[in-house]
C-alpha cells in the first residue's frame, strides 16, 4: 500500500499535533518551556526516541504477542532513551543537565507510547519512520513556540539573546506555564476551526458548481 506521506505530515504537525491537539507529553510542555531552547533540545531528543521506537515496533509488530506488546513497546523504548542518554551524558553534559529529570521520563511519555500502540504496530517501517518524524516535529514546534513566547514576556529574552529589560515575571513561573499552555491550546483550536470551516465552504462550493454542471448538460 502506498505511504501517504501527506496526510501523516499534516496529522503530526497540525490536523493530530500531540501536544496541542491530543494534549499529551504535558509534563515536559509545562517545565521545560521557560526558554525556546529547550523546546528544540527536548523536541529532537523525542524525535530521536519516536522515529527509531516505531522502525523497530513496526519491524517486530508481527512477532510480538499481543498479550505482551505493551512491555515490549516499552523495553524497545526504554533502549534507546537509554542509548540516548549515554551519548548525551558523554558528549553533551551542559544539555544533560538542562534537561534533567525529563529526559528519562521520556520512557515513558505518552506521545510516543501512543503512536507506538496507534500507528507503528500496524504499519510499515517507512510509513512508521514517517510518523515518528513528523510527531515529532509537531511537538517540537510546539514546545518551542510556547518556549519563545514565556523566554519573551517572562525574561525579555529570545534563544537567550536579550531583547529588552521589560519583565513579567508570571510567565517564568508554574502558573505562567499552565496559562500558556491553555492560551495556545486554545489558539490552535480557534485556528484550526477556520481551517475546517473555509474547507467545508470550498467543498460546498465545488459541490454545487458541479451540480450546476450536470443539470446543464440534462438540460441540453
Amino acid at each position: 500500500m502506498k505511504t501517504n506521506f501527506k496526510k501523516i505530515a499534516t496529522d503530526g504537525i497540525l490536523t493530530n499535533n500531540p501536544t496541542l491537539k491530543l494534549v499529551l507529553g504535558t509534563c515536559p510542555t509545562l517545565a521545560l518551556t521557560t526558554m525556546a531552547m529547550n523546546g528544540v533540545y527536548m523536541g529532537l531528543a523525542v524525535t530521536f526516541v519516536l522515529i527509531c521506537s516505531n522502525v523497530i515496533i513496526s519491524l517486530l509488530r508481527k512477532v510480538i504477542p499481543n498479550q505482551v506488546r505493551i512491555p515490549a513497546f516499552v523495553l524497545i523504548i526504554a533502549t534507546f532513551v537509554t542509548i540516548l542518554r549515554i551519548v548525551m551524558d558523554k558528549l553533551l553534559p551542559d544539555l544533560y543537565e538542562s534537561l534533567g529529570l525529563y529526559l528519562p521520563l521520556i520512557v515513558v511519555n505518552c506521545i510516543i507510547l501512543a503512536r507506538a500502540e496507534s500507528f507503528a504496530s500496524k504499519n510499515g517501517i517507512i510509513a512508521s519512520a514517517a510518523d515518528g518524524l513528523f510527531m515529532g516535529i509537531g511537538f517540537a514546534l510546539a514546545l518551542t513556540t510556547m518556549g519563545a513566547f514565556r523566554e519573551i514576556l517572562g525574561a525579555g529574552k529570545i534563544f537567550g539573546v536579550e531583547l529588552w529589560a521589560f519583565r513579567i515575571e508570571f510567565f517564568s513561573s508554574s502558573a505562567g506555564a499552565f496559562f500558556t499552555y491553555g492560551l495556545f491550546i486554545a489558539m490552535f483550536a480557534f485556528i484550526s476551526s477556520l481551517i475546517s470551516k473555509k474547507k467545508a465552504l470550498k467543498a460546498a462550493k465545488a459541490a454545487k458548481a458541479t451540480v450546476a454542471t450536470e443539470e446543464v448538460k440534462e438540460d441540453k
